[in-house]
């Protein structure tokens, strides 16, 4: 080892190079002493001599001392050695300032040498600690391997879960248990545990500024987990998120896909689905429909309700119960409103066609019966007309003369309330079935439904 240090000592062209001295004399903390009190200078010499005798790399250091003034000089190996030897001047007593005037003129294989030492000491030391080395390393990956199997191939995690998606995350938590249980061990069998405070403290800190790195993925993720364990949607429901409306799609860890009624996909942030407004128009089958009609200010505004009332309970779509509601909501400007409510099954029947649908037949039966359904009235004023007097319009009583008003015809296939149109059902079935993976945090048991 020593040839080699010399080898490349004369590769590098090593040898003696410029001396160095030390800075300016160091004053020290300690009290001058006076008169009896005072430490001698040849207790001094003698305490600093033995001390450096006692210390390698400090052979060749003179030291003398005269009134408490230490004066060193000689070669040292390097500004360590200088240092540390100011510092244990220093510490003796009686020592009232200290002039290092040693210079650093170790050669290169010199300075090398406590390297050297060092890694050959080491060297050793980790051979002779191979064996328990082994067994620590064979421990943690017992352990981990433990883990992975238990996670991976035993099924339980499957069972205590709500959905594949909780289930994951057990799995992953178990994995993260097993591995630092396994860390723990190889410590131990080391007796390396004073490291296991240090590495739980560096994570900690990592994972806290990760934390705030990907805040917003990390309360996505969160929200998905509390999403899949409520489930406030199943697939194919009808919802309404923060004024966005459409079909639900899939729920995956980061947004809930909605595709709506035209067809477009809609990607909503967990977080915000966690936090907003959801309103599912599919969860209970009964949906109540309403509209508004006007008729003549002066119309029988009670036979208007029961005409218009008996016209919405005829039709089959119409549920009996709950039961076809009507009132008089407001009087408008030339003419009175009245407010029609019913009730269909989501399941059987298109909503929007069912409702549109309810008014045809109401406006049919109130036109049918001789209550005119008035368009908005204006009485104009000409200013600087001759005749300053403009008269009233007559008010229409009676039917519209036009016979294609109330007459009725037969409804066309694609208006029929029982002909449902879902075109954004499919799309979210082929959503769920997309070339990604189709991951879904829903129900595997809802999506069956």
């Amino acid at each position: 080892m020593h040839c080699v240090v010399v080898t490349a000592a004369l590769c590098l062209g090593g040898g003696s190079g410029k001396a160095q001295t030390a800075a300016d004399p160091v004053q020290t903390d300690s009290l001058i002493e006076v008169g009896d009190a005072a430490v001698r200078d040849g207790a001094i010499l003698s305490r600093i001599e033995k001390l450096l005798a006692e210390i390698d790399g400090y052979s060749a250091v003179k030291v003398s001392v005269s009134e408490g003034v230490v004066r060193a000089t000689g070669p040292v190996i390097d500004n360590a050695a200088q240092d540390r030897l100011t510092q244990i001047i220093n510490r003796v007593a009686g020592v009232v300032a200290i002039e290092n005037e040693t210079e650093i003129s170790g050669t290169l294989e010199e300075r090398l040498a406590p390297a050297v030492d060092r890694i050959a000491a080491r060297t050793r030391n980790l051979l002779a600690n191979g064996p328990i080395f082994l067994v620590a390393v064979t421990s943690f990956l017992l352990v981990a391997a433990g883990g992975w199997l238990l996670t991976t191939r035993i099924g339980i995690w499957t069972r205590l879960a709500p959905n594949p998606f909780i289930a994951d995350v057990y799995r992953a938590v178990a994995r993260i248990l097993f591995i630092l249980t396994g860390l723990v061990l190889a410590l131990d069998i080391m007796n390396a545990t004073a490291l296991i405070g240090a590495v739980l403290g560096a994570a900690g800190v990592v994972g806290l500024a990760l934390g705030f790195a990907v805040r917003d993925t990390v309360e996505n993720f969160i929200a998905s987990i509390l999403l899949s364990l409520r489930q406030p949607f199943r697939p194919n429901d009808y919802v309404d998120i923060q004024g966005d409306q459409g079909t639900v799609a899939r729920l995956t860890s980061r947004a809930t896909i909605l595709i709506s009624p035209e067809g477009n996909h809609i990607r909503i942030p967990n977080a915000t689905v966690f936090k907003g407004r959801i309103v599912n128009f599919t969860r209970d089958p009964h949906r109540r429909f309403g509209f508004d009609l006007g008729v003549d200010a002066d119309a029988d505004l009670a036979a208007a309700l029961s005409t218009a009332v008996a016209a919405l309970e005829e039709q089959p779509f119409v549920l009996e119960d709950p039961e076809v509601g009507a009132w008089v909501s407001e009087v408008g400007d030339s003419n009175v409103i009245l407010t029609f409510t019913g009730w269909v099954d989501q399941t059987q029947v298109d909503f929007a066609k069912a409702r549109g649908e309810a008014i045809r037949a109401a406006k049919l039966a109130l036109e049918g019966a001789g209550f005119g359904l008035p368009e908005p009235i204006y009485r104009v004023r000409l200013d600087g007309a001759q005749d300053q007097t403009a008269a009233a319009p007559a008010k229409r009583i009676g039917t519209r003369q036009s016979g294609l008003a109330a007459s009725s015809s037969d409804l066309p296939e694609a208006a029929d309330p029982a002909r449902a149109e879902l075109p954004s059902e499919g799309a979210a079935e082929r959503e769920r079935e997309g070339l990604d993976g189709g991951e879904n945090l829903l129900d595997a048991q809802q999506q069956a439904e």
